[in-house]
């Protein structure tokens, strides 16, 4: 069971979208703004945020890229939802940094479908790690500088 966040303006939307994951066991809540899912965001931590692209105020690729600009949630797994079907929006999303998307309005089983591949690349990663943690162990200096400069001399 994965907890699962849906931002979205369209109350319909994110309510139906809910009760779809609902049904395929996962925990899940909606937020109808960008500003909502941000403060949100801060108090728990889902394994997947459902972002409406496009909502007023704080848009969902505003939101997305904040996310990826952010030490606590750089790694978050994001599916933005859109309205719209243009090869663009497409790749405005995940040129922001969504792992994938859902045109709305959606298919239930292709919503569940596309929440399960996330979920499964997700599966051997460390739920959250440290921002400087993973830039530190990317870099290959994980290990203490006293062991690293053993190992040379």
């Amino acid at each position: 069971m994965a907890h699962i966040l849906i931002a979205d303006d369209d109350e319909l939307i994110a309510e139906l979208a809910s009760q779809v994951l609902i049904d395929a066991g996962h925990a899940c809540g909606w937020v109808t703004s960008g500003e909502d899912a941000w403060a949100l965001l801060k108090t728990r931590r889902p394994d997947v945020l459902l972002l409406d692209q496009d909502m007023p105020g704080m848009s969902g690729v505003t939101l997305l890229r904040r996310l990826r600009q952010s030490e606590e949630f750089y790694d978050l797994p994001v599916i933005m939802f859109t309205a719209m079907s243009g090869t663009e929006d497409e790749s405005q999303a995940i040129y922001a940094g969504a792992q994938d998307f859902v045109r709305k309005p959606f298919d239930p089983r292709g919503l569940t479908g596309r929440v399960q591949r996330v979920l499964a690349r997700r599966v051997n990663h460390p739920r959250h790690k440290a921002l400087v943690t993973h830039l530190r162990e990317k870099s290959g200096m994980s290990q203490p500088i006293e062991t690293r400069e053993r190992r040379f001399i």
